[in-house]
Order: structure tokens, then C-alpha cells, then sequence
């Protein structure tokens, strides 16, 4: 695996403190427009970050104007929706050129593939209890323009009483296998890889300790992810239990795989905070800020606030 050479960032993912490469804005379904998230990020002394938005790169100009005086390094992003084998498989594409090629044309597609899949969400939702589902759903987007994500419905399902918060809507009504869980308008995950690779960036498997997968399955999705040619895996993502992360890096090395770390940060106040993860435990895998496609992000120092003044 090629690796480039005197990268302003460690060489090592068990020391990539201050770098986060997932995590949304009111763009997706962020509760912080995208210079408020880099406001907080760089409060929070993350130097490295990409905004990776559900299925869009519509706060990525923003963010990346915000970033610029604060001196920190933003790589532009977006996260996938996806199916495999009847999972809801999420891919973040990390774009140092932004979105170009299929990709600009698989974005249009998956903001059609996300109204269509709001319309029967609803009607779901509706059959459980939650009337104007759908009207319910978009009040909480805060007047944002923008495709509704589960979230949106979730907090709806809050706000109506009908569950006491946002993970119990998700475990009862949201989650895989729920009957808001809808897959059926997602395209497969070899093709939203395809999208990423044609825009010349690099395709990361989002939080795979997430999908309760058994350790055989997890081995047969990252297989097939590597086969239709994604690169690098979220070794770390938020905060996960030790030896799951262990075993993951086992596997990711086994494989050849990059390793990513990101928070996948939605809002303040919860348990996630950018930057904030679990331990990164000592691996071979090879970060992937150290990806040749990365090697301009990946070299690129942070200005410190005395040289910004």
C-alpha cells in the first residue's frame, strides 16, 4: 500500500488526535450550519476535519470559508446511503476535488432517492400513530431546505410523545429491520463506490461496528467493499468498545484497508463532541490521510492562532 512521505500528520492512527473525517451540518441533518460546526471544531482543537454531509456537499463552500481564517484544514466530504444484501450500508467519500463526474449526478439521484423514501417513511409513521408525519418531520429541519434524513423523523416521534427520545425511535421505529427503515431506494454500495473513485476521491466504509452484523458478515461486506473498490474503513467511529476495535483493525489489515477516524457528530449536547473517540488502538493500518489521493490534505499544517493573528 503506497504511503506518501513527510505528512504534516502522523503516520500512525493511535495519534491522530485532532482529526476528524465524519461529521454533518444543517446541510444534512446537523443541528449547526457548517461555519458554526468549524467554529466548535476549532474550539475543540480539531485541526484536520471533513464535513461529510448525507448525500450532499451543499455546506462544504460555507465551511470551507469558515475554516480558512481559523487556519484549519477542511477536506470536502459526503456520506452515501447504500444497500448490500438487504443492509442500509452508509460510504463516506472524502473529495479533495469536491464533487465532479457521476458523482454530481449520483448526488441529484440520492436527493430524489431521499424524497421518495420520506413519502413512505411517513406513511409508515402515520400507521404507528404519528400523524402529518411528513409535515411533522420537515418542521424539524429549522426551516432548511433539504432532503428529510430518519433523524428528522425521530425528533418528530419525540415531539409527539410517542417515544421519550431519539434512540428509542430508532431502536422501535427507525432502526435496520424497523418499519422506518427503507432501503429499497438506495442504490447498491459497488455503484456509490464507482461514484466516489470517478471523482477522484477515496471511499470510506462508515461505522462498521454499527450495523450488529456477526463477525463472518462483517468480513463478507468489507470483502465486497474492497472488491468494488473502496479503500479505507472508519477504524473508530464515536465511541465503540475496545475489543470490537481491535478485532475490526485485525480485519482491516488482513484486507489492506486504510483506516479512518471520525465522530459522526450531529448536535451538541449529547454524548458525541467532534473529536471526541474512543481510544485508537496501535495498528498497521495505515491511516488514510496517507492515501496518495490524500497526500495534498495530508501534508497540509494547520496555522497555529499566533500565525493567524
Amino acid at each position: 500500500m503506497p504511503m506518501t512521505a513527510l505528512s504534516a500528520l502522523p503516520t500512525c492512527l493511535a495519534e491522530g488526535r485532532g482529526i476528524d473525517f465524519h461529521m454533518h451540518s444543517t446541510a444534512s441533518d446537523g443541528a449547526l450550519a457548517p461555519a458554526a460546526l468549524v467554529a466548535l471544531c476549532h474550539q475543540r482543537g480539531v485541526t484536520h476535519m471533513a464535513l461529510t454531509d448525507h448525500d450532499t456537499v451543499a455546506g462544504v463552500a460555507e465551511a470551507q470559508s469558515a475554516a480558512e481564517p481559523l487556519g484549519m484544514c477542511l477536506l470536502p466530504g459526503t456520506e452515501l446511503s447504500s444497500q448490500w444484501r438487504g443492509v442500509n450500508i452508509h460510504v463516506v467519500g472524502l473529495l479533495p476535488h469536491g464533487a465532479q463526474g457521476a458523482l454530481d449526478e449520483g448526488l441529484v439521484a440520492q436527493a430524489r432517492a431521499r424524497e421518495a423514501r420520506s413519502e413512505v417513511i411517513a406513511t409508515r409513521l402515520e400507521k404507528i400513530g404519528l400523524k402529518d408525519a411528513l409535515a411533522r418531520a420537515r418542521q424539524q429541519t429549522g426551516g432548511e431546505d433539504r432532503p428529510l434524513g430518519r433523524p428528522d423523523f425521530a425528533k418528530a416521534l419525540v415531539e409527539a410523545e410517542l417515544v421519550p427520545d431519539i434512540a428509542t425511535a430508532f431502536k422501535k421505529y427507525l432502526g435496520n429491520g424497523k418499519p422506518g427503515d427503507v432501503k429499497s431506494h438506495w442504490p447498491y454500495l459497488s455503484e456509490v463506490v464507482e461514484w466516489i473513485v470517478d471523482a477522484g476521491g477515496v471511499a470510506v466504509l462508515a461505522h462498521p461496528l454499527r450495523y450488529g452484523m456477526t463477525r463472518r458478515k462483517r468480513g463478507l461486506l468489507l470483502d465486497d467493499f474492497h472488491k468494488a473498490g473502496g479503500e479505507a474503513v472508519e477504524l473508530v467511529s464515536g465511541y465503540q468498545n475496545a475489543d470490537l476495535t481491535r478485532d475490526l483493525a485485525r480485519q482491516l489489515d488482513e484486507r489492506g484497508f486504510y483506516g479512518s477516524l471520525g465522530s459522526d457528530f450531529h448536535f451538541p449536547g449529547g454524548a458525541i463532541a467532534p473529536g471526541a473517540l474512543s481510544d485508537v488502538p496501535r495498528t498497521r493500518v495505515v491511516p488514510v490521510w496517507m492515501h496518495p489521493r490524500l497526500a495534498a490534505f495530508g501534508a497540509a499544517k494547520p496555522v497555529t492562532n499566533s500565525e493567524s493573528i
